[in-house]
């Protein structure tokens, strides 16, 4: 996973409230064996019309946003079913954060998992960030957003701060304990075989 320390980048405005997981990537899309691959498909009926052209009034089709690092959601992101896909295709499609008052449970954790920054801010600051047209600058180490001039502290848990910061998927989060491991895989054996 790739190492979340600082970003800048002009944010993407989804003014939409309860988005689901299939909305963010919808249930036909989820064939895919591997993580890569479902940024295509991100929003994909409200991207898309029928006949597969771009729907011009959808905000992710707008030329400004393309190479946008930085989501802004309204309450209750991430609602739905559980599937990591929708971690998976934020990521794939570019978004390294997204910003809510609120969000699911699972796809909060799904975020961090899969070295996306998930950010609850106030409704106040949420909507200054909807109406600024300037960049936003994302630093982790110091927990800050930057816009227009203004500094604003956001909340994180230790731990995911560390897994994002460090690049760390759950195989690199156990392999850190490697060494715990193998001493009670052996005590295990040694008890096993009678073995004090």
């Amino acid at each position: 996973m790739e190492p979340f320390i600082t970003i800048k980048s002009i944010a993407t405005p989804l003014d939409k409230v309860n988005v689901d997981t299939d909305q963010i990537i919808p249930k036909q899309f989820l064939k895919l064996v591997q993580k890569t691959g479902f940024g295509q498909y991100l929003f994909y009926d409200w991207r898309y019309e029928k006949d597969g052209t771009e729907k011009k009034d959808f905000v992710l089709n707008e030329p400004k946003y393309k190479n946008s690092k930085i989501l802004l959601a309204r309450n209750n992101f991430g609602c739905g079913s559980s599937r990591e896909h929708a971690a998976w295709a934020l990521l794939d499609f570019g978004f390294r954060a997204v910003l809510s008052t609120s969000f699911a449970d699972i796809f909060y954790n799904n975020c961090f998992k899969n070295g996306i920054l998930p950010i609850k801010v106030n409704e106040q600051v949420l909507q200054k960030l909807f109406e600024s047209r300037s960049e936003i600058e994302i630093d982790l180490q110091k927990q800050t957003i930057i816009n227009d001039d203004t500094s604003i502290s956001f909340d994180i848990e230790p731990h995911w701060k560390k897994i994002l910061l460090e690049g760390l998927d759950d195989i690199a989060v156990t392999l850190q304990h490697n060494d715990e491991i193998s001493k009670y895989e052996a005590a295990q054996r040694n008890s096993s075989l009678g073995v004090s």
